[in-house]
């Protein structure tokens, strides 16, 4: 059978590459916010109802997608 072909394994991620992509989006960066009573009793509640297991991960999320909305929304123009 003359015809048949190796499949390549040219798709496949490198370690070196795949191991690079991880250190990068590792979180090294600490940023500490505050809240008020009222504004924790909010988050709380949300999850409690939602179901939430991490709050960081909620608050990160949230933050986020406002930031990068907000900077799309406003990006530079030529004129």
């Amino acid at each position: 059978m003359a015809g048949k072909r190796k499949k390549s394994k040219s798709g496949a991620v490198a370690p070196d590459y795949f191991r690079k992509q991880q250190e990068a989006l590792r979180r090294i960066h600490r940023k500490t916010v505050l809240f008020n009573d009222r504004e924790l009793a909010v988050i709380d509640e949300y999850c409690r109802r939602f179901k939430v297991s991490s709050r960081s991960a909620l608050i990160r999320q949230a933050t986020m997608e406002r930031v990068m909305k907000t900077l799309d929304e406003n990006h530079p123009t030529l004129f």
